[in-house]
C-alpha cells in the first residue's frame, strides 16, 4: 500500500449557480516532502470549517483503482490526481480494505482511519454537474479519512504500513452501506455496535447510528 500521488490546495473563491462559493476542493499534485500536522498538511485548507478538515478529518484518501471506474462513468472527462479532493491518492488500499480503526504509519507520521466521506455540493461544483454527489455515493466510491495520531513528513511514493488494527474494525465501506441503508435488518445490529465501540469514529457518527438502532428496535 502506498501514496501514489500527494495532492494540497488551499481555498479558493469560485462562481456556482450565479453567485460566488469558497471551496478548498482544488487538490494538485505536489512533490517532494510535506508536513502532516494534526489538523492538515502544510499548503492545504478547508473553506467550511464546521463540516470540513479537523482533527478527524485532516487526511482525505481516495483510491486510484476508482479512476478507472469514472472515467469509464465520466467519458472525455480529464482526471489528474487530486480531482475528487483527495490528499492521499492511494493503491492498494480502498474502502473494503481500511477499517475504523486501521492505524498506519505513512513517511515519519502515523494516522489513524476515522470515517467514510459524505460529499457535499461542492463535489458537484468540481464537477459541474449538480447529479455528481447522489452518482459518487451511489457509487460506494467515496475515500476515507485518517486522523493524524503522531505528526510528521510524507511525500508521493511513502509506503503505507499497517501498525494495529481496532478489536471492533468493521471495513469503511460497511459504514458507508449502513449510513445510507433505509432500513436496519437483525444482520446489521452487530457491525453497528462494534462500530460504536471504536475510538476512532467521531461522536457524531455515533450518535446518529445510536439514533437509528432506537428506531429500528432490532
Amino acid at each position: 500500500m502506498k501514496i501514489v500521488s500527494l495532492n494540497v490546495g488551499l481555498p479558493r473563491e469560485v462562481m456556482w449557480h450565479g453567485r460566488a462559493v469558497t471551496t478548498g476542493i482544488f487538490k494538485e499534485p505536489v512533490a517532494g516532502r510535506v508536513a502532516l500536522r494534526k489538523l492538515d498538511l502544510d499548503g492545504d485548507g478547508q473553506a467550511d470549517l464546521t463540516v470540513h478538515g479537523g482533527e478527524y478529518k485532516a487526511v482525505y484518501c481516495y483510491p486510484l483503482a476508482h479512476y478507472e471506474y469514472w472515467k469509464k462513468e465520466l467519458p472525455g472527462r480529464n482526471l489528474p490526481m487530486g480531482m475528487f479532493g483527495e490528499n492521499f491518492t492511494t493503491d492498494g488500499l480502498s474502502e473494503e480494505s481500511a477499517h475504523l480503526g486501521d492505524r498506519f504509519a505513512v513517511g515519519s507520521a502515523e494516522v489513524v482511519v476515522t470515517q467514510p466521506r459524505l460529499p457535499c455540493y461542492k463535489l458537484g461544483l468540481k464537477f459541474q454537474s449538480d447529479d455528481m454527489v447522489r452518482r459518487f455515493m451511489a457509487s460506494g466510491r467515496t475515500g476515507f479519512y485518517l486522523a493524524v495520531t503522531r505528526e510528521g513528513e510524507v511525500g508521493a511514493g511513502d509506503e503505507i504500513k499497517v501498525i494495529s488494527r481496532d478489536e471492533n474494525a468493521v471495513p469503511v465501506s460497511e459504514i458507508t452501506r449502513l449510513y445510507i441503508a433505509k432500513r436496519y435488518d437483525g444482520e446489521d445490529v452487530e457491525p453497528l455496535r462494534r462500530a460504536l465501540r471504536v475510538a476512532a469514529l467521531p461522536e457524531s457518527w455515533k450518535e446518529y447510528f445510536r439514533e437509528r438502532l432506537d428506531k429500528a428496535r432490532v
